[in-house]
Formats: structure tokens, sequence, C-alpha cells
């Protein structure tokens, strides 16, 4: 395999301010929120936000947070659960902490002012989505739970602004993380477009740096995630020398609005809660195609449902299947799902009446910046929480609705450990790194998306990943001093993010989880039941090495 060699740092102009705290946040999700108003006890906090508060993918989340909270149900059938899903790579301390952890961390945000929909008795209403076995999916407004859950931590963060120990900076794109001199993480560098008292490139210093910057959904052509979502947390990790787990394992969520072959970015999805109420996927012919493929049919893993989708297409010549949701009624539908009725509606196309014509695209990361149990990741001073993050927890294949709870579990672990530790950190003093700091044009960035939607979609194979790998290292050839913008480094860590997991997909030869690889395609535990694991050293050169299982434990 050909060397890969990555930028150590962005093209910026020099920072012209700073602002100081003791932790520095970076991201407004569910994690990010969370963490901020929790690690308040360990300092003054500084919460950066690359747009406004309410823009993270927290707020499009549909379904709901997973937890033990029935009667029937248990930590243990939810662990059992989320270790089957995970397909052999799940860190299974990991999941006991957010299992066991989970159910009082739900009730914590209900009592913050989170209005989950209630059943007759009062307590709150469950309900299931695939891979569970239990109905243990708590949800609001119908399918906006992320909507509520994110207005509930914005607003109990408001409340608390007037608190000198908290101060939030919107419209900031990171550029990169910044070390000291023994190498811990002591701040970011940023750029505030023109937004309150402060604008231009500055840095945000602090004895700890948090990044709960969400996923990388924009490195592929369609996803469900918002346009922030451009990799940059991992991206920054990786540059400031953290190491970078799994990011092979890339889960297509399987309904997702399909809208044409022309369409690109966000795609709106249409909920697995939706199946979970007993809608029916059925091919152009009007076949329920899962029955034959998993004893849950409709409600299996979302990896098993995308490859039956993606298979259903093949077989039929379609470009979508669909969601047939008809027999639910409409009174139902509207009650249930009123945001996602509204947004079929928008296209003329009504779920009651209508079959809904669906198809994969890029929803989730289940690998990113390897944590520990408290959220430290391998640099000193720098953690890492929610979609970013890569706590063990998803292993192969992230099971629906864990993501908000995990976010929820670590933002309290990383508060905890904060709170306990920066007592004797000294105060933040940033050297220089050094490196590369080329940059690619903006106008690269979609060339990189249909590439890699080509390359290393739900189905991948190593022609694939190789026509992959020649257009990026074309790209990545073409790295030069282009003017500093926001789109330029956005455009590079979208090109730094496709090429890690270009490595890390060619590499695993086998089919598990997210990761189906045509050429490979049955799951081999003797070779490849680990992890892959990437970094990049003082000179830019990408490291990745296979961690078998008992190495991570």
């Amino acid at each position: 395999m050909t060397e890969l060699r990555l930028p150590r740092r962005l093209l910026t102009e020099p920072p012209g301010w700073a602002e100081y705290a003791d932790v520095v946040v970076v991201g407004s999700g569910i994690a990010g929120l969370t963490t901020a108003l929790e690690a308040r006890k360990a300092g003054r906090v500084l919460l950066v936000t690359k747009t406004r508060l309410s823009a993270g993918s927290t707020a499009w989340a549909q379904g709901g947070i997973a937890a033990a909270l029935g009667p029937e149900d248990s930590p243990e059938q939810h662990l059992r659960d989320t270790l089957l899903a995970g397909g052999g790579l799940c860190d299974e301390d990991a999941v006991r902490m957010l299992v066991t952890e989970g159910p009082s961390r739900v009730r914590e945000l209900a009592a913050l002012g989170t209005e989950f929909e209630r059943a007759d008795d009062g307590t709150i209403a469950l309900t299931r989505e695939g891979g569970h076995r239990r109905d243990r999916i708590a949800h609001a407004g119908g399918d906006a739970t992320g909507r509520e859950i994110s207005r509930a931590l914005i607003e109990a963060l408001r409340a608390v602004q007037e608190d000198p120990g908290i101060e939030v900076i919107e419209h900031a794109l990171v550029t990169d993380v910044l070390t000291d001199a023994a190498g811990r993480a002591c701040g970011v560098t940023l750029h505030v477009i023109g937004e309150g008292r402060i604008d231009g490139v500055g840095a945000a210093l602090g004895r700890a740096v948090v990044l709960a910057t969400g996923g990388f959904g924009q490195v592929y052509a369609s996803t469900t995630n918002p346009a922030v979502s451009t990799g940059d947390g991992l991206a920054v990790a990786l540059r400031a020398g953290a190491q970078i787990v799994d990011v092979e394992f890339v889960q297509f969520h399987p309904t997702v609005l399909w809208l044409g072959r022309t369409a690109k970015g966000q795609q709106p999805l249409i909920s697995e809660a939706v199946r979970g109420e007993g809608a029916h996927l059925r091919d152009v012919e009007g076949r329920r195609f899962m029955l034959d493929r998993h004893e849950l049919a409709e409600l299996a893993p979302r990896d098993v449902v995308a490859k039956g989708v993606v298979t259903a297409m093949a077989e039929t010549g379609a470009d979508h299947v669909w969601l047939d949701a008809r027999h639910l009624g409409g009174e139902f539908l509207a009650e249930r799902f009123p945001t996602i009725v509204a947004r079929c509606r928008s296209f003329g196309i009504d779920p009651a009446t209508d079959l809904v014509p669906v198809a994969p695209a890029q929803h989730y990361a289940s690998g990113g910046v390897r944590t520990d149990q408290r959220g430290r990741t391998t640099v000193p001073g720098l953690y890492a929480c929610g979609e970013v993050s890569w706590t063990g927890v998803h292993g192969a294949n992230r099971l629906a609705s864990n993501s908000l709870l995990e976010g929820l579990v670590w933002g309290h672990r990383i508060a905890i450990d904060l709170a306990e530790s920066l007592v004797d950190v000294p105060g933040p003093e940033p050297v220089e790194r050094d490196g590369e700091s080329g940059l690619l044009d903006a106008e690269a960035l979609p060339f990189i998306q249909s590439a890699m939607t080509a390359g290393a979609g739900v189905l991948r194979s190593a022609w694939s990943l190789g026509t992959l790998r020649a257009r990026l290292d074309q790209l990545g050839r073409e790295r030069s001093s282009t003017v500093p913008t926001p789109g330029a480094w956005e455009a590079t860590n979208v090109h730094t993010v496709a090429a890690t997991l270009e490595r890390h997909a060619t590499l695993r030869e086998e089919t598990r989880g997210g990761h189906w690889r045509e050429d490979f395609p049955v799951r081999d535990d003797d070779r490849w039941r680990g992890h892959l694991v990437s970094t990049v050293d003082p000179d830019g050169v990408v490291e990745t090495k296979f961690q078998p299982m008992r190495e991570t434990q």
C-alpha cells in the first residue's frame, strides 16, 4: 500500500486574539452541551460551536434515546442487544457502563426539562427500533426527540450563562488543537465569522479540550447529517497525534427519502421508529424482502437492513425500495410522526396513502477518536465525546438510539474526570506545531464526496477502494498554499477523513457490521476480530496497525 501523508496543521493566519478558560468544549450537540453544563464544576468553561447552538446533529435525531426504563427490561438485556449489533467488536466494559448509567441519565434529562412522551400512568413512554428486543426507546414530539433534547439543554445552558463560569462562541470553525511543549492539549485555533465582539482567526486556550464535534457525513455525497458535519473533530485530533479507531465502520441508514439520482447533501431521514411501529419494506415489485433475511425482518440491525435494501435494489434494477406505512393510518402517522409526514408531503408524498421511496444514505460513524472510559484520548488533556469519539460502545455497527445515550453518559464521565484532574494542571502555553500546512481548494469537496460514495459506500471491494485511493492521492498531491478560507479548511478536513477511512476499508478484508466487502463476503474472526488504529507521525505519515481484541480490552 502506498504511503499516506497528511498535513500536520491547517494553514491559517496567526491568531489575532485569545480567550481563556479552564475547559474548552467544541460542539453543541448532546455531548458538548452535557459536558459544558457539567464541567462548570471543574472551572470556567468556553463552549465553541461551528454555527448556532441548535445546528448540530442532535437536533436532527428523530427516533429517540435508548435506555432500560421499562419494568420488563434490564441493563443486561440492553447490553446483549448492543453486543449483538456490534458484530463482536464492542468493548463489553464500556457497553456495561452505557446501559447501567443510562437510565439515571435519561431521568436526569427529563428532570432538566426534556418533555418526553408519557404513558397513561405518567411514566416515560417507550417504543422499539431495529435490533432491540424490548421497548426501550424514549421519544419526544412524536419524531422530534433530538430537537426537544437540544432545546432543553440549550435552555439550561442559557439559564446559567449569566454565571461567569461559562461562555459561548458561535459561528466558530475550529482549525487545529493546540499543544504545549510537553504535548498536552491546551486549546484550539478557530475562525469566527464576524459575529459579536471577536472575529477572524483566534485562539481558545484552556487546561483541557473536549471535542464533541459530531460525525463526518459530508464526506459522502448523500447523508442524513447536517452541512456542518465535515469531520473537523476527527481531522484535528489526527493532526494532534491522537489515535483514530475503526473509521471503516460507517453506518448507512436504510430508509432515507429517495429524491432522485441528482439529490446531494443532507437528505430527509425516515426514522427507524416508523418500522418500529409496524411499517414494512417492499421492493419495487411489492415483495417484503426482509422476511427471508432476518428473524426480526424490518427490525433487524441497521447494517442487515441496509444490505437487504441494496440487495433488493440490485435484484430488481431499481434505485430505491418502498416503505409501506399505509396500514398504520393517517391519524396515527400524523400524531406519532408529524415531522416525517410533513417532510414527505412537502415532496408530494403522503405516507398515509402512498408508498414512500427510500434508499440507504450515510448516517453515522461507529469509529472515531479513541477514548478511555473517562473520555480521555491518547493525547494528554484532549477528550472526545459523542459521534467524533470511539469509546468501544458501538463496535462494528451502532445499535439504534444508542448514540444520544453515549453522548449523555460520556459527557458526565468527562466532567467528573475534569473536576478530579485539572487541579494541578498548569495554565496553557501553546507551541507551534511543525510540519506541512498545505490546503485543498474548496472546489475539491464535491469530487471527494462523489469518489467516496462510489468507492466506500454500502458495498466495497478492492477494485472500488483502489479507484478511490487513486482519486484521493491525486487530490492530495494538489495541496498547496491555497488562500485560507472556511471552505478550504473543510475540504482539507474531509480529504483527511476520507483518506484515512479508505486505508482502513482496504485493509479490513472481511464483511462485518457496517463494513461490507463484496470480495470478502464473510466475517473472519480468526484474522479480523480486532481494531484498526491510525496515527500521524511528526512527518505527517499515517501509520495504521491492527490490534486484536485481547490487546484492547
